[in-house]
């Protein structure tokens, strides 16, 4: 039997803690140690040593370490890490910046080190079961992809705004699902939190395949909401993620005698499925993807160089919405050339 990998731990915080949870009883790892200069006042270590330093968890001999630290960290931690050949994976977002995800991308791939990107949406029931439909063309072709993301403000987030922290889920999983790259964005936001950052983005943007998209996040609702839908030739797919529930409505096969919908060339409303589907906690699978990514086998993990190419479409964003210009985002060849080369599991 194989000895247990070493994992490391950075960050006790608000999803920190919920990585400690799963690494204690993750099957084949061992937390040996957790990283926050706080220390660990509310006992969400454990029972693992608690560090001040980064130093201090690499001198322990981690196989890998996550890293749930704040945003403004993940390049500067990354990279210590990267130094130390050790494989890491990362919170969404992969960085603050364009400029420094670029620079963690080089770091982890120029050394051969495995490395991903938090975007758990990935690990939702309803989204896996929606994107192994779509592959298997239960959809026909794709129109239109929305989602909905509000809730109130969360005050564990200081150092960045809605856009890089709510919103690149989205943007991640939309072209997750989709298998396609933006291609345009135009976005406005607003702050009405007094904070120095966004706390409201709507945008609407398309796919390398023509699909349209529109997001809408927002921290100033007291309702929760986590809404994908995705309409195309056969009907809508609409998943809520809060729940982990998947349903299908179809258009309708059904001739109208009525002269009136019979003149219009749409579709009317069909029969209405909602799928059963198996619901495991999705940073439980995330952790499973990436230790057994770690110990070298197939693992379908969201790549440093994805969570790169989110990173740049959060930022042109931000550029639309401050210059009030539609901003066109270049085809990045190298995510093409890695989706390519890996056939999706």
């Amino acid at each position: 039997m194989s000895a247990a990998l070493k994992a490391g731990l950075i960050g006790l915080g608000s999803m920190g803690r919920h990585h400690a949870r799963v690494l204690a009883g993750l099957e084949g790892v061992e937390l040996v140690g957790v990283v926050d200069p706080m220390g660990d006042k509310n006992g969400w270590a454990q029972g693992a040593p608690v560090l001040s330093t980064v130093e201090e968890l690499i001198a322990l001999g981690v196989d890998y370490a996550v890293v749930a630290c704040p945003t403004a960290l993940h390049e500067e931690v990354g990279l210590q890490l990267a130094d130390a050949g050790i494989s890491a994976l990362v919170e969404k977002p992969l960085a603050d910046t364009v400029e420094g995800a670029r620079r963690l991308v080089e770091a982890f791939e120029s050394r051969g080190l495995v490395a991903g990107v938090g975007h758990i949406e990935r690990c939702n029931p309803a989204l896996l079961s929606l994107r192994a439909r779509l592959e298997a063309g239960e959809l026909g072709d794709v129109y239109q992809v929305v989602t909905r993301r509000q809730g109130p403000f969360p005050h564990r987030i200081a150092d960045v705004g809605v856009v890089k922290d709510l919103a690149t889920h989205d943007i991640d999983l939309t072209g997750w699902v989709t298998g396609q790259t933006y291609t345009s964005i135009a976005a406005h936001t607003v702050s009405k939190s007094g904070r120095p950052h966004e706390d409201m983005v709507s945008a609407v943007g398309q796919l390398s395949d023509g699909t349209m998209v529109n997001h809408l996040v927002n921290w100033l609702s007291p309702l929760k909401e986590r809404f994908t839908s995705v309409t195309g030739e056969r009907g809508c797919f609409i998943a809520d993620t809060l729940t982990a529930d998947l349903t299908f409505h179809s258009n309708a096969a059904v001739t109208t005698e009525w002269e009136a919908l019979r003149a219009f060339r749409g579709v009317s409303e069909g029969d209405m499925i909602r799928y059963a589907i198996p619901k495991r906690e999705p940073l439980l699978v995330e952790h499973e993807l990436f230790r057994d990514a770690v110990q070298g086998k197939p693992a379908d993990i969201c790549t440093l160089r994805q969570g790169l190419r989110t990173v740049e479409v959060a930022a042109s964003v931000l550029e639309s919405a401050t210059g009030g210009t539609t901003v066109l985002i270049p085809t990045d060849r190298g995510q093409e050339q890695e989706q390519e080369q890996e056939p999706r599991r």
